[in-house]
């Protein structure tokens, strides 16, 4: 969405950044894989429907989307490009008529070097207190694969419960509803995020 087109936020192990068009090649490489084509139920797609879906993804006001960036290195390498630091992305999805303040969201650690060392989590959190602080957002829903556990039990970890299981997609729904309790446990975890300005995917590293 156009709304945080020129917004990033910095974390300890995570830099969220808008999706520019200067992460497509990279994004477009992941999604080769059919390993993440299944944890993400996704359909392969061309180099052009791939630029295609990111201008989407930009204009929609339905759709919110970071790429998430290895802080470390993008803080620590001179003259690291964004697009060499990727590992993953993070999105809400906003497409509840009924109810605006319900976000569905998604994260992908794509780099597998990068899996379980809580990058996912710190992004997670992020992207929620985004969507509370900014979005106006109070509950939050995830579906999983039923057999992609350590996804399953990240979010359960921060306090999302489970509400739904699907065998007709073999996918479990879990949510979080953010009371006055959870949002100040969310602004505890969230204290050290900065949110700074992002402009035209030229943002140099502090």
């Amino acid at each position: 969405m156009r709304l945080n087109q020129n917004t990033m936020l910095l974390g300890k192990k995570v830099v969220l950044v808008p999706y520019t068009s200067e992460h497509v090649p990279r994004y477009h490489e992941w999604m080769k894989s059919e390993e993440l084509q299944r944890l993400t139920a996704s359909e392969p797609l061309t180099l052009e429907q791939e630029y295609a879906m990111q201008r989407s993804w930009r204009e929609d006001a339905d759709k919110c989307t970071f790429i998430v960036l290895d802080a470390e290195k993008w803080q620590t390498q001179p003259g690291a490009t964004e697009e060499s630091c990727m590992v993953g992305d993070v999105n809400l999805f906003l497409t509840d008529l009924e109810d605006p303040t319900l976000g569905e969201i998604e994260v992908m650690i794509a780099e597998p070097s990068c899996r379980g060392k809580g990058l996912g989590t710190e992004a997670v959190l992020a992207m929620l207190s985004y969507g509370v602080t900014t979005l106006g957002l109070t509950k939050f829903e995830a579906k999983i694969g039923q057999e992609n556990e350590p996804s399953i039990r990240m979010f359960q970890k921060l306090h999302f419960e489970q509400v739904a299981a699907s065998s007709v997609f073999q996918e479990v729904t879990l949510r979080l509803t953010v009371s006055e309790s959870e949002h100040q446990w969310l602004l505890e975890q969230t204290s050290h995020v900065e949110e700074k300005p992002y402009r035209d995917g030229s943002a140099e590293p502090c």
